[in-house]
């Protein structure tokens, strides 16, 4: 069966198109190693272990937000574009042009940080930036915002690419999301789930980054022409609809690499369904409107505003991860999968998926969004599914392709020793982060109480742990990734091979 072969030909990366790929994630896991390295800075800098000061812990926890972001969202890009491109026609000028894009932003924000001393945090919040107290100019606020809108708009030409690719096979992005199916039909069984969920990036994420976009530019423009104010709320509201987007966005784009391989080491079909058509096109809503949560603290807020980010907040996350994780496990059920690094990786994306959205949930429900909201239990639940969900998602497509490269799954011994360094230090670093939330430990505070510092030990260890793990991965798969692909045969076979 196709579908089911391990590395089927039309997704051989050859000339261009793998040097664009590896670009891709060679950069993404030297940005990852680094952003890490900057978060076990802040940790051990809270839990005493290193002396940061107040003003560079802030640097550092702007560039790790804005950065940590960005490149997750960087790879789950080239996790789309690598399935994507099988089905519509993308352009690989649209794709690089994203790439260096990202560059030229990200050495602005790096440059804003580290040189100009912003430390506004990634949310840039109007009017922050330009009330600096002295610590960082309003040319540094105006670089880190100038930063931002690079990066969207080079992820805007990768969509508007992608959308007429798509649009060009199936008539229009409703029929692409598989609409015509919701309530009667004979669903194609070969319509791509790649192209259902890159449909619902696209939509959702564009209207996310415009908003981005728009409060950017009237930041720009109060910075250097103060008489134009702006409405703080509504700026605000702007913000988090962009950053909401943004990073559900990677958390989408990512979950295509489990539809495309779980299959193919399982054996086993993956089928496309009529609620699998619904939990996508009920999140493309749902993602767009749900924002407010993060909002359900401003008193000034309309209140309707805040009754739609409760009521969305208890669904919005359930859709998608329910028939996808549903799926997965009855795909996996007596499968007699062999767990090899990709499996491996898979699964544990939609553990880390599955297990970050409850204290996610608990957090867009206003009676406790009041007491937690800042404390470390938010930073403890989004760092669990970027940890050990998104993430996962990248790294499987990581590890698959270096085995295409090899001919063999990858599955060493030192494979088998990073794998669970991660998890337990991803596991340890988060339920640090949630206890802390629970014991009332404020977030984004470099200073911490003496009654603190526990979980912030705790949370070194466990960062350090992840660490370790990233750099052992780092060093596996980009040799992996730029060694010559290996010559003959039809790909790699079936998926039976795998086991």
């Amino acid at each position: 069966m196709a579908a089911l072969t391990l590395y089927p030909d039309n997704e051989r990366l050859a000339g261009a198109d793998r040097l664009a790929f590896n670009l891709y994630m060679l950069t993404s896991m030297l940005l990852f190693v680094l952003m890490m390295l900057l978060g076990l800075t802040m940790r051990s800098g809270q839990a005493t272990w290193l002396d940061v000061p107040a003003d560079l812990f802030y640097r550092i926890l702007s560039m790790h937000g804005a950065g940590m972001v960005g490149t997750t969202a960087l790879a789950t890009t080239a996790v789309m574009w690598y399935f994507l491109r099988k089905y519509v026609t993308l352009h690989r000028w649209a794709f690089m042009a994203n790439y260096w894009l990202f560059l030229l932003g990200a050495l602005c924000i790096v440059f804003a940080i580290f040189v100009d001393n912003y430390g506004a945090l990634w949310t840039f919040l109007y009017p922050l930036p330009v009330h600096s107290m002295g610590l960082w100019s309003p040319n540094a606020a105006a670089l880190f915002m100038v930063g931002y809108l690079l990066i969207g708009v080079g992820m805007l030409v990768f969509y508007l690419d992608a959308a007429a690719a798509i649009i060009k096979v199936h008539g229009n992005l409703g029929r692409a999301l598989g609409l015509q199916w919701l309530f009667a039909g004979t669903i194609a069984p070969d319509h791509p789930k790649a192209v259902v969920a890159s449909t619902m990036v696209i939509i959702s994420n564009t209207l996310g980054i415009l908003a981005g976009a728009v409060v950017l530019v009237m930041s720009l423009v109060n910075i250097y022409f103060p008489a134009m104010t702006l409405d703080a709320l509504v700026a605000k509201n702007l913000i988090y609809w962009f950053g909401h987007m943004y990073i559900n966005a990677t958390i989408y784009m990512g979950a295509i690499a489990v539809y495309e391989l779980l299959p193919r080491y399982s054996g086993k079909p993956y089928p496309i369904s009529r609620p699998f058509l619904w939990s996508w096109a009920a999140s493309c809503l749902f993602v767009i409107i749900v924002f407010p949560h993060h909002l359900l603290m401003d008193y000034a807020q309309p209140r309707w505003l805040m009754v739609t980010g409760q009521v969305v907040s208890w669904g919005a996350g359930f859709p998608v991860f329910v028939v996808t994780v549903y799926g997965a496990l009855t795909n996996i059920y007596r499968s007699g999968m062999r767990w090899t690094m990709p499996s491996r990786l898979l699964i544990l994306s939609m553990f880390g998926w599955a297990a970050g959205i409850v204290p996610a949930m608990l957090d867009g429900t206003i009676e406790v969004n009041t007491v937690m909201h800042n404390t470390q239990w938010v930073p403890g639940h989004f760092h669990f599914y970027i940890l050990l969900g998104v993430l996962p998602m990248a790294l499987a497509l990581m590890f698959h392709v270096i085995g295409r490269n090899a001919r063999t799954p990858p599955d060493s011994a030192g494979d088998r020793l990073g794998f669970p360094i991660y998890f337990i230090g991803g596991l340890i670093f988060v339920f640090a982060f949630l206890d802390g939330g629970h014991e009332s430990v404020a977030r984004r505070m470099a200073t911490h109480l003496p009654q603190w510092l526990f979980t912030d030990k705790l949370g070194s260890i466990g960062a350090l742990l992840v660490v370790l793990g990233m750099l052992y991965f780092a060093a596996r798969i980009a040799p992996g990734l730029l060694r010559a692909p290996a010559q003959g045969g039809a790909g790699g076979g079936a998926a039976n091979a795998a086991r």
